[in-house]
């Protein structure tokens, strides 16, 4: 059903920040959808704000800063967030690791010697990412630290990545290879966990209530807000499509065939 017909839930007028994910909700690999930039012009003209949260730790929020300017959207590099400012936060919150093993790419990396910390063989942690890099031999040195005892944790829990063509193995993906071999699990740090939540509430300065996540993946753009006061909308545009089955105790607040229709939504409470 058109979700205009059913009327403007309350939450949804009074919602103050749009927490958007990126891959698959705003674009799809490198093709920015054609409603996209009407969505966010709503957003603003209703007199609330978005920002931008993406579990994908295999580029730096410069990248993805760069490849938004690129597409022609209008975004501060502080309305641009990612799974792995969550977890070095935390990291130096909590100032007991100074050496770690990353698993990831070369931006992942990075990211983590700018925030002082030592990338070793010999490390106190080990950090999976998203790794489109990937190798044997990474996996293996994983492995080998994680069998001596070292902790282990995952920068995302995304199983793929949607493209243009299709999907990528994404970082979930790697941490269940690991996890295969090790017989370790591991806590991640983007969505759907409290840390995400916390850090957004953080830094957009609002409360839990007036947040409303947007993003096409249930087990962790919907799952965000499951068990909080936030609340959340899946779009069709990604990886979950009409009808499925899967995960059927994640129930979105709303859900819309894509950001157009929400966009609808949004001009609807105006009137």
């Amino acid at each position: 059903m058109d979700q205009t017909k059913r009327g403007v839930p309350d939450w949804l007028k009074c919602a103050k920040v749009f927490v958007l994910d990126m891959d698959g909700t705003i674009y799809l690999g490198g093709q920015l959808f054609p409603f996209t930039k009407r969505f966010l012009q709503q957003v603003s003209s209703s007199g609330k704000r978005y920002v931008f949260f993406t579990n994908n730790s295999s580029h730096s929020v410069t990248d993805y800063h760069e490849k938004l300017v690129a597409m022609g959207i209008v975004a501060a590099q502080d309305q641009l967030y990612n799974a792995t400012q969550v977890l070095l936060e935390e990291l130096q919150r909590r100032g007991t690791v100074k050496n770690v093993y990353v698993v990831g790419t070369q931006a992942l990396q990075n990211e983590f010697r700018q925030a002082g910390f030592r990338l070793s063989e010999t490390a106190d942690l080990v950090v999976l990412g998203f790794d489109t890099e990937l190798t044997y031999e990474k996996v293996k040195t994983a492995c080998h630290l994680i069998r001596q005892g070292r902790p282990v944790v995952g920068v995302n829990p995304d199983f793929n990545c949607p493209v243009e063509n299709g999907f990528l193995p994404d970082c979930g993906s790697i941490a269940a290879l690991v996890t295969a071999s090790t017989g370790v699990k591991m806590d991640f740090y983007g969505k759907p966990s409290q840390h995400t939540l916390e850090f957004i509430k953080r830094k957009t300065g609002v409360w839990e209530e007036e947040l409303v996540f947007v993003g096409d993946r249930l087990y962790t753009d919907i799952a965000i807000a499951q068990d909080s006061k936030a609340h959340s909308i899946l779009v069709y545009s990604g990886e979950t499509k009409k009808g499925s089955t899967e995960y059927p105790d994640i129930k979105p607040d709303l859900a819309c065939t894509d950001l157009a229709e929400l966009t609808e939504l949004l001009k609807s409470a105006e009137s």
